[in-house]
């Protein structure tokens, strides 16, 4: 099979969508009925939308229909510790033992047993936005500080699910570390962002 023979029905598709043959939403035909269209393999197909969705110009779930993906509402994240405006539900609250990771960001021996919950933040017209994941030991408390450091990562099943972008897709991620009155960790969390929904500018 030629790679560029993948890439050529991508580009295709993606004139036709551009043609308006389909509308943002709508859904478009099986892999099976596109590649008897395109006379190649299924598995081309498969190529070709995988790569579609990598690009945002798809989106939903690996072996489930596919619909023309709407334009991202592209956000900045200027406050890390600024309450979401919008509606989000809460995915996990699960108690996890502290990984080394966890355990020197909130000062613990490494497995200790840390309160845990996994936020997905949804925009107005509800696709996911952001997934929050948060860890502290014993009961919440409140904060005067927060630091934050920027890097990517590549998604998990779950992150990749939860967004509808691919396994191992790279987003943004922002480590947040809220600190009490005497600069002790008191709570962390991962704000994962994907990278076609977000810009980030955070103060120095």
């Amino acid at each position: 099979m030629s790679e560029a023979r993948y890439r050529r029905i991508a580009a295709d598709i993606r004139r036709r969508i551009a043609a308006g043959d389909w509308q943002p939403g709508q859904a478009l035909p099986s892999r099976a009925l596109m590649a008897a269209q395109y006379q190649v393999h299924a598995q081309t197909m498969r190529l070709a939308y995988d790569l579609l969705r990598r690009t945002g110009v798809l989106e939903g779930e690996e072996r489930k229909r596919v619909v023309v993906a709407h334009p991202p509402a592209v956000r900045t994240l200027t406050d890390v510790d600024a309450e979401w405006p919008f509606s989000c539900e809460t995915t996990d609250t699960r108690p996890r033992p502290a990984t080394a990771e966890l355990a020197e960001r909130l000062g613990v021996p490494v497995r200790t047993v840390l309160q845990h919950e996994t936020v997905e933040c949804l925009d107005p017209g509800g696709r996911s936005a952001m997934l929050v994941t948060t860890w502290w030991r014993g009961g919440r408390q409140p904060h005067v500080a927060v630091t934050a450091e920027l890097g990517t990562v590549p998604l998990d099943v779950d992150q990749a699910h939860a967004l509808g972008l691919l396994v191992d897709a790279v987003a943004f991620r922002v480590v947040r570390t809220r600190l009490n009155a005497h600069g002790t960790p008191v709570e962390t969390a991962d704000l994962i962002l994907p990278m076609d929904r977000w810009t980030i500018r955070l103060a120095g």
